[in-house]
């Protein structure tokens, strides 16, 4: 894929240079480098720490640098911070990446870092966000508008078609975000209009997510479903706050609430088994760290990929700014969540 140019101003190449030598703590140290020999250089950062899916995500691709033989550099987290992001990056390009992989949870604010990558002819491989704008060698993601889609119907059917939602929605200034909520809505106003759903913003967080739902019930105590677009960040608080209120009825039982979620963490599969939610959407943390080192040590090599079904049961799509490599992302319930295919049900 050929990238695209970009001019930077001396006074940019200054502020970066700061905010790397700021957060050159943010390494993980040289445990996290494998012994590669002459194998190009592959700069990786994590996204944040805050969450059991990035976590998992994180053992990862740790145990794939490994096994894979890769030649890491020290791999960074941005605890989903932009600013450290782009200082990790500047970092990775000082000391010979030759592809990076990252996964920005703020898609629009990090086009320049992108541009700059591109004028190094440095490919980028963006793991679960779409980076709005700058180019990028591929996107490792799952179709995230199939998520909202998935959800809502579920919860639909499983509601009558009636009845009240809340939907603590992750952060809008995110593509993941933006497409799970934007499919959800589109889904109950065509399919399930008699569903009154009830937005609620959290920009990922729990404690924000736990608050308004708090408000929520306060004011609609009738509440009778809810969507939570991650388990990592939403599930402990709000099966604490249902507890609290006495809300916490299992499936099957009079006063349940019906609760979807998405991530496909242990922690979600062993509250569908205790019925204290209905369902997830198993987004595959394993495969997200296999191809993201695929697509990284293929791009350092220049390698190239077009459009079209691939060989592990995904498509590749165009973007306006590269490639997308859509992995399948399967609904789990209690019909299925002992699945031993499921990513879930292998960590640790």
């Amino acid at each position: 894929m050929k990238l695209a140019r970009t001019r930077s101003t001396a006074a940019a190449t200054a502020v970066l240079a700061v905010l790397a030598l700021a957060t050159a703590c943010n390494r993980e140290g040289t445990d996290s480098v494998a012994s590669g020999g002459d194998k190009p250089a592959i700069g990786i950062d994590l996204p944040r720490s805050d969450s059991d899916f990035w976590n998992s995500y994180a053992e990862y691709l740790k145990k794939g640098v490994k096994s894979e033989g890769v030649k890491a550099l020290p791999i960074s987290n941005s605890q989903n911070d932009v600013t450290k992001l782009v200082a990790n990056v500047q970092v990775f390009q000082n000391t010979g990446a030759k592809a990076v992989v990252m996964a920005p949870q703020d898609t629009g604010a990090i086009a320049s870092t992108l541009d700059a990558l591109a004028s190094k002819k440095i490919p980028v491989i963006s793991v679960d966000t779409r980076p709005d704008k700058g180019d990028v060698y591929m996107v490792v993601r799952a179709d995230n508008r199939a998520y909202g889609t998935k959800a809502c119907e579920f919860l639909g059917e499983q509601l009558g078609g009636k009845g009240k939602v809340a939907e603590l929605q992750g952060a809008l200034d995110s593509i993941n975000g933006r497409d799970r909520s934007e499919a959800f809505a589109s889904c109950m106003k065509e399919k399930f209009p008699k569903i009154k759903v009830f937005e609620l913003p959290t920009d990922w967080k729990g404690d924000v997510a736990s608050a308004k739902l708090q408000s929520l019930l306060a004011q609609h105590p009738d509440l009778n479903g809810i969507y939570m677009q991650a388990g990592g960040v939403f599930l402990q608080p709000t099966l604490a706050l249902l507890e609290q209120k006495g809300l916490l009825k299992p499936a099957g039982q009079k006063g349940h609430i019906s609760i979807v979620s998405n991530d496909g963490i242990p922690q979600e599969f062993d509250a569908i088994r205790k019925g204290q939610i209905d369902a997830t959407i198993s987004q595959p943390a394993d495969l997200y760290a296999k191809y993201a080192l695929y697509y990284a040590k293929a791009a350092a090599e220049g390698k190239t990929f077009e459009p079209g079904k691939t060989d592990h049961d995904s498509t590749i799509v165009k973007l306006d700014n590269g490639l997308e490599d859509q992995l399948p992302a399967p609904l789990v319930t209690k019909d299925n969540v002992d699945d031993k295919t499921l990513w879930g049900n292998n960590v640790g």
